[in-house]
């Protein structure tokens, strides 16, 4: 355990393109130590000698100056510059060192060591596909472009601030799921029956629920001391929302200590939706 006033151990999510994969990997294994005891930052594009000298040294700088050695996240294809930093003082763990010669003794063939292959355009039309459902869940959200809701393959419907639209923007960008979303008003859960917009799409609905001290809080920080963010105000819609999921046998998940991507997965998994490969 470490206290405010500790040094924490720098962490380094280190590639030659963004950054994207090293984090998410190396995220992943902090998750299972005290995460509130290192200070996590991400090199993006140490692609050549100079650049990972001069990245080393910053590295070692930290070091010296927590005590602790770095730990360094790597998936830097270049041997060239992983060689160079795996003879600084760091915890140098690199992510192709762990897995690549396992895989080529499993496939007996040498891999390409190409550069940034993991979050490149390597298929335009399903890239272009992505940016298509990004594109429909900013021009379906919050109950706009109804018309357009034929194509939506999931609606995520709950009341205001549940969420809704970051879980959409999440299932556009990193699953390529055109999802929209609709919020129930007080006028809706006060007629107890679906909104005329959303009754014939009722196989696509899925709905949001939170604790209600949550959004409380959630509203306030939006419009403090509103009757919209009143706590029995914010009570009331819930239960409301909660009975109108169950009469219309709306499948729906309590969300209120779930990350987006939690969220995103039970959704696709309910509505049978798989990810596009990109």
């Amino acid at each position: 355990m470490t206290t405010n006033d500790s040094p924490k151990r720098s962490i380094f999510f280190l590639s030659d393109r963004t950054g994207i994969t090293a984090e998410t990997l190396g995220a992943t294994l902090l998750t299972q130590f005290d995460e509130g005891s290192f200070r996590q930052s991400t090199l993006p594009f140490v692609n050549t000698p100079d650049k990972a000298r001069s990245t080393l040294a910053y590295m070692e700088h930290t070091g010296a100056a927590s005590g602790m050695k770095p730990i360094v996240f790597s998936t830097t294809v270049s041997e060239e510059v992983r060689e160079i930093l795996r003879e600084g003082d760091v915890v140098f763990l690199d992510l192709f060192d762990q897995f690549v010669p396992a895989l080529e003794g499993a496939l007996d063939t040498k891999s390409t060591h190409r550069e940034g292959r993991a979050h490149g355009i390597a298929d335009e039309d399903i890239y272009e596909s992505r940016i298509d459902a990004m594109n429909f869940a900013l021009t379906h959200d919050d109950g706009v472009g109804e018309n357009g809701y034929r194509k939506a393959q999931v609606i995520l419907v709950a009341p205001s601030r549940c969420g809704k639209t970051p879980v959409c923007i999440y299932l556009a960008m990193q699953h390529g799921v055109y999802a929209a979303n609709y919020p129930l008003t007080e006028e809706d859960l006060e007629r107890r029956t679906l909104p005329p917009a959303l009754a014939e799409h009722k196989d696509k609905l899925y709905g949001l629920w939170i604790d209600a001290e949550r959004l409380h809080q959630i509203r306030s920080e939006r419009r403090k001391g509103s009757q919209y963010a009143a706590l029995p105000q914010v009570s009331y819609e819930l239960r409301q929302a909660e009975s109108l999921y169950k009469r219309h046998g709306l499948s729906y998940s309590e969300t209120t200590n779930k990350s987006i991507e939690e969220i995103a997965t039970m959704i696709m998994q309910d509505k049978n939706i798989r990810r596009r490969s990109f």
